[in-house]
């Protein structure tokens, strides 16, 4: 195993990179508002696919999300999903791809008077493999997140793909995890990863949800200087879908640890 912080080169041949984060605003403990250091470390890990929640600009000059310009420049793709939309500013995540989007659809998963929700769905083709992407950030309502894992589950179910893939904060965390259960007829497949509260983990709030294998997963706990929560970050194959009871046993060790990075992600046997 790697120091924490050291992440592995890059994923083994036929496998995709993906990160979830949520940034908290921008703000880490210090309580300064610092996209630049963000930057940093998720460079550090190289992800083909991010996903970021709480995007925040509200107060704060047009020119305060310059950082993220290492995130959008030349060969990346983004879609935004803005929640909430004021005269200063706005809130809300987004998706990022080192592939071009070819289908991009925003999905209303907000429920009564709660925070304004949605969901990013997209496709991108990799190497002939159509990947089906979700990015989401739920509710902290039992009964709207309920209601949202619902709406997810039908999204997942994408005959068309080859691999689908549904990544960010479900803030899931009670032990019978609804959201879990209902996304797991399918998409079986997780992390279980502590990521919240980023000094001292003890939810699993943050996750990645996939129907084919996880080789590797793990966090950074350098991001504890950065947000109140930590990143996700997995290596996934990148294979046509494996039947369901396939799946019980591709979770790699590493996933089962506390979540510090491996010396090198598993490459698939095959």
């Amino acid at each position: 195993m790697t120091a924490p912080g050291d992440a592995p080169l890059g994923p083994a041949p036929g496998a995709l990179r993906v990160m979830s984060w949520n940034l908290h605003g921008g703000i880490g403990p210090d309580r300064r508002f610092d996209l630049e250091r963000i930057c940093r470390l998720i460079a550090r890990h190289r992800p083909d696919i991010l996903a970021l929640q709480e995007l925040d600009t509200r107060g704060r000059p047009a020119e305060c999300l310059a950082p993220l310009a290492c995130l959008t420049g030349p060969g990346r793709h983004q879609a935004q999903a803005r929640t909430i939309i004021t005269g200063d500013g706005d809130y809300g995540h987004a998706l990022f791809s080192r592939w071009p989007f070819r289908r991009i659809e925003l999905h209303d998963l907000s429920h009564r008077r709660h925070e304004p929700r949605a969901a990013i769905e997209a496709e991108i083709v990799v190497g002939g493999v159509a990947v089906h992407l979700v990015a989401a950030h739920l509710g902290l309502d039992i009964g709207e997140r309920w209601r949202q894992a619902r709406r997810l589950a039908s999204l997942a179910a994408a005959p068309w793909a080859d691999s689908t893939l549904m990544l960010g904060d479900f803030n899931d965390w009670f032990p019978f995890g609804s959201v879990r259960r209902t996304l797991a007829a399918s998409l079986p497949v997780r992390t279980r990863l502590r990521t919240f509260p980023a000094p001292l983990p003890l939810m699993k709030l943050d996750r990645v949800y996939a129907n084919t294998p996880i080789l590797a997963a793990w966090t950074d706990p350098a991001a504890r200087r950065c947000s109140d929560h930590l990143p996700v970050i997995a290596d996934i194959a990148l294979r046509v879908t494996v039947p369901v009871e396939e799946l019980e046993d591709t979770v790699a060790p590493a996933m089962l640890t506390d979540g510090l990075m491996p010396a090198a992600p598993a490459v698939p046997a095959g």
